[in-house]
């Protein structure tokens, strides 16, 4: 049996619809912690952040991350800023293969500004807040098992690079 792969990366750099693509590619299972998460509580993300605060989410995120990393057969898409706890990168790296979903700044600042649901950028972000949190994290998310160079691909490209990277392991 393989073992469950996990994408990582920034928010906006597209590991939910990669993931979905994977999991239908694989015959797995397809699990987006974030979208776990706001029907668990029935609130957006943003929400959760704005009523109970950063450190309940990062709570609540741990708890159902390393709850589905540990399901089998499954393909999961962690939240941007998951990656950075300790405890959920060290069960990904001993139960899932982890792939890190790079994007630059000028194309990933673009698809934040759009998407008004981030709850630590958003519209009212500059590309230099987007910049900064990404120098911020980029180190953590380099730990990850595989890195992927998104910039200039097409969703396809992506998907073929991670099968071919799962399929030899």
């Amino acid at each position: 049996m393989k073992k469950n792969l996990v994408l990582t990366g920034m928010m906006g750099v597209g590991k939910s619809t990669i993931g979905q693509d994977l999991a239908g590619k694989l015959d797995m299972q397809f699990k987006d912690i974030d979208k776990i998460i706001e029907e668990k509580l029935s609130l957006s993300i943003r929400d959760i952040f704005e009523k109970k605060g950063e450190e309940f989410f990062r709570k609540i995120e741990e708890e159902e991350t390393l709850n589905h990393i540990k399901q089998k057969n499954t393909v999961v898409a962690l939240g941007g800023g998951a990656f950075m706890s300790e405890k959920i990168r060290e069960n990904t790296k001993k139960l899932c293969v982890s792939v890190w979903l790079d994007l630059g700044i000028k194309f990933l600042f673009p698809r934040i500004k759009m998407n008004k649901r981030r709850p630590l950028l958003n519209s009212k972000s500059s590309e230099q807040d987007v910049k900064n949190l990404y120098e911020k994290r980029k180190k953590t998310y380099s730990l990850a098992d595989h890195k992927i160079d998104c910039n200039f691909k097409t969703k396809d490209e992506i998907v073929k690079e991670i099968l071919k990277i799962y399929e030899n392991i």
